[in-house]
């Protein structure tokens, strides 16, 4: 029907509370905006002024837009009509849903806000960390039914675990749906008691109360600085370097790093697990003449000497580098069965020296890659001399 908005219509009436009143309008709907649960049913009335000549057996009601059936309704008086809705199923907006009521040409005469739904059940999954411990942001979900259907309000409740009072939390303009940062008077060294309470006017719920030191749910900003380059000529390497985040620089604490690269055209992210608190890497075992993305997060371990493992940061923004290309791809070869014997010994020589560096080295050790730098220089250069050896003089 035209006039019915998308909003709940909103009918403002000079009434005494708990006493209706037509003195100032051609028409009232009672109940007035109704809280309901959901599969209730509701009865409500459509009375008119006796001036406005208008008879209730001419009246009709729709709900959202929609004409409800003459079924439904009941002429209760000369000027008062009723309708009733069984089973009520849950409001489409929480603003709530237009119930209006209609004379015989269609014209709203009043209007009522139904609101469908359900009390709130406990919030769960409530987690908290803290920025650079500037602050403590804390995200929690609705419960196990997931949203209410109507207007429901969450407040998340701290207070220190021994002493202190309780306090609110403040900032929900956080862009994470169900959550709120807490920016100050914030305490280090002192255990917090932190729980969400959720209400709506057909009931309310508390979460379990869960409790943390801010140092041990600290994570930081992501790495800056991340540079990825080639290593020389060795066509299977790329080096990676990084920036500790500024913000800890000045706290006691033991960062460990990870990296993740992937092929240009592959969205499969390949994790190095071992990085440790070094803030350089080699990457080794790529595939030559190719363009890797990579990219890099910290978790700052140990602050301050807590025994946490800390909360990882998100991840760097994607730098992407490319191999050398093989110089073995680039040169042709006449004699097929030299080229595959050749091929065939540097797979045998690099698998004998990995299973070497295996038992000497793990991770991301700057000795075993010098090692290897200076190993690869010299198989290369034995086997361009082979090359050299072996292709006949013109």
């Amino acid at each position: 029907m035209k006039g019915v908005l998308d909003f709940c219509l909103i009918f403002l009436t000079l009434h005494i509370p708990g006493v209706l009143s037509l003195s100032t309008h051609v028409a009232i709907i009672y109940p007035q905006d109704p809280v309901l649960r959901i599969g209730s049913n509701l009865t409500a009335s459509c009375w008119v002024h006796p001036e406005l000549g208008v008879h209730a057996s001419s009246l009709f009601w729709t709900l959202n837009g929609q004409q409800l059936p003459s079924s439904f309704y009941r002429v209760l008086s000369p000027t008062n009509l009723s309708v009733t809705l069984a089973g009520l199923n849950a409001s489409k907006q929480t603003s709530g849903d237009n119930l209006v009521c209609h004379n015989h040409k269609g014209h709203i005469l009043a209007g009522s806000c139904l609101y469908v739904g359900m009390p709130p059940v406990k919030p769960v999954n409530l987690t908290c960390w803290s920025r650079n411990t500037k602050d403590l942001t804390c995200s929690w979900a609705p419960g196990e039914k997931g949203e209410t259907n109507i207007s429901t309000q969450y407040k998340l409740k701290y207070k220190l675990r021994w002493y202190g009072t309780e306090k609110e939390c403040a900032d929900y303009t956080h862009t994470q749906l169900y959550s709120c940062s807490i920016t100050q008077d914030l305490h280090l060294f002192t255990p917090y008691e932190i729980w969400v309470e959720a209400s709506n006017q057909l009931g309310w719920a508390t979460s379990d109360v869960i409790t943390l030191d801010i140092l041990d749910v600290v994570t930081t900003d992501p790495p800056s600085g991340v540079t990825v380059s080639r290593v020389g000529q060795l066509e299977d390497q790329l080096s990676v370097r990084w920036e500790a985040p500024p913000a800890l620089k000045d706290f006691l604490f033991q960062a460990k790093y990870q990296i993740r690269y992937r092929l240009e055209d592959s969205q499969d992210w390949k994790v190095m697990e071992d990085v440790g608190n070094q803030t350089s890497c080699r990457l080794a075992g790529l595939r030559p003449g190719t363009v890797y993305f990579v990219q890099v997060r910290c978790n700052p371990v140990g602050i301050y000497g807590s025994r946490k493992a800390g909360i990882w940061s998100e991840w760097s923004h994607p730098t992407a580098a490319s191999t050398p290309h093989s110089e073995r791809m680039m040169s042709g070869s006449c004699d097929s069965k030299s080229s595959g014997d050749s091929n065939s010994t540097l797979r045998r020589e690099l698998k004998q020296f990995f299973g070497w560096a295996r038992k000497h080295a793990y991770g991301c050790s700057s000795m075993s890659m010098k090692l290897y730098d200076q190993w690869r220089v010299l198989m290369q250069k034995s086997h361009k001399v082979r090359n050299q050896v072996g292709s006949p003089r013109g």
